[in-house]
């Protein structure tokens, strides 16, 4: 690792984590006039999941910046006109399509990867690329199954080879179609001049790290390598070269870089009350989030219920640019239901009754009813407050 120029800019543990939510969209008037798509190119990439409780997490994560866009207006923002497609970044990602030159260092992995999970049986491929070719775009049980048996790692030798092929870059994902994957081939989706590998690794990864200083506000370097999964030495080869500026921050123990445009103008203005998606790239880093926010947070789906402390889907709460709360929440019929609410003191009550009514409303819920509350003496003022709100 070369030596780190000294930092530029002192910043208080406030600062810093008025950067953080200014970057991510949650300081400030939104974008509206850009809407979901504007969303998309600010965050640099939004996290897909199979879980959908309140609603799936990539609509979650423009409604908490934008307040109650139309669901059914979500997908056609990523999707239509080639505006985005699906990659492995943080996880599986929508992001914007003009960065898919960027990720040709991730393709050229892939392609020189020597093992892999599931085996390739012969052929399969290049039967798989002829279909789609022929008939595209399609779904992996169009193309002839998805699975072998009904495990869900069980693969059929279609799924590993369009799978193979997304990584490679030769087949793009263009939509999600009641879930599934729709496939078609990359000289057919992706635009002519973005349609290339052009671009040496050290140049994508400047890119990537650069995009994720920006959408971050600031961040150590373990934060920004997060954003896009990238390995530790790949960001110190590039990272004095990204256009991102060194800085120092209260209370945080490593080295930090800043995007210049965050540091040149005091981050002012509304804060978003919300429910977060626990996917959410404000706070999918868990190291982060605890650093920035004192907040500890854990999805909990894949932990076993008797062991989970706040839920199976528990929801940070933000207002005033704070974590407030969470809600682990459910849908019955036309009742938004909480199962289980935690609040930090009775100063949470109005946003986190705020949270829940929104929510409602936005998902078409009438009514919010509330199951547990972690502090029992909190849930008749909780109770009081939703009322008031709901009208």
């Amino acid at each position: 690792m070369t030596s780190l120029p000294r930092p530029t800019t002192d910043l208080s543990a406030d600062e810093a984590r008025r950067i953080a939510l200014r970057a991510q969209g949650f300081l400030g008037a939104p974008d509206r006039r850009s809407g979901v798509r504007g969303v998309l190119r600010h965050l640099g990439a939004v996290q897909l999941d199979t879980i959908s409780v309140l609603a799936r997490s990539h609509e979650l994560i423009p409604y908490a910046r934008l307040g109650a866009v139309g669901r059914e207006a979500v997908d056609r923002a990523y999707w239509s006109d080639t505006h985005a497609f699906e990659y492995w970044s943080h996880a599986a990602c929508v992001l914007p399509i003009e960065e898919w030159p960027h990720f040709a260092f991730r393709r050229r992995a892939y392609r020189d990867r020597p093992h892999w999970n599931h085996r390739l049986p012969e052929g399969v491929y290049d039967q798989v690329v002829k279909q789609l070719r022929a008939e595209g775009p399609l779904t992996a049980t169009e193309l002839g199954g998805a699975k072998k048996t009904n495990d869900w790692w069980d693969w059929s030798g279609t799924k590993v080879a369009v799978e193979r092929a997304l990584m490679y870059g030769e087949v793009v994902c263009v939509e999600r179609r009641g879930w599934k994957r729709v496939y078609d081939l990359a000289e057919r989706a992706v635009p002519a001049e973005l349609l290339h590998d052009e671009l040496d690794d050290a140049e994508c990864l400047r890119r990537l790290v650069r995009l994720a200083g920006r959408s971050l506000g600031v961040g150590t370097r373990a934060d920004i390598a997060d954003y896009h999964r990238l390995k530790a030495d790949q960001v110190d080869a590039v990272i004095a070269e990204s256009g991102l500026v060194p800085v120092t921050v209260e209370g945080w123990s490593k080295p930090a870089w800043a995007d210049p445009a965050a540091l040149a103008t005091p981050p002012r203005g509304r804060h978003r009350t919300t429910l977060l998606s626990p996917f959410d790239s404000l706070v999918w880093d868990r190291a982060r989030t605890e650093r920035i926010f004192g907040f500890t947070h854990r999805l909990e789906a894949y932990v076993p219920k008797p062991k989970r402390v706040y839920g199976y889907f528990a929801m940070p709460v933000l207002a005033g640019g704070r974590l407030v709360g969470r809600v682990d929440p459910a849908r019955e019929g036309r009742t938004l239901v909480a199962r289980q609410v935690t609040l930090d003191g009775a100063r949470a009550v109005p946003a986190v009754a705020q949270a829940l009514a929104e929510a409602a409303g936005w998902v078409g819920c009438t009514d919010v009813r509330v199951e547990r509350v972690d502090a029992p003496e909190l849930r008749d003022p909780l109770a009081r407050e939703l009322a008031r709100v709901l009208g």
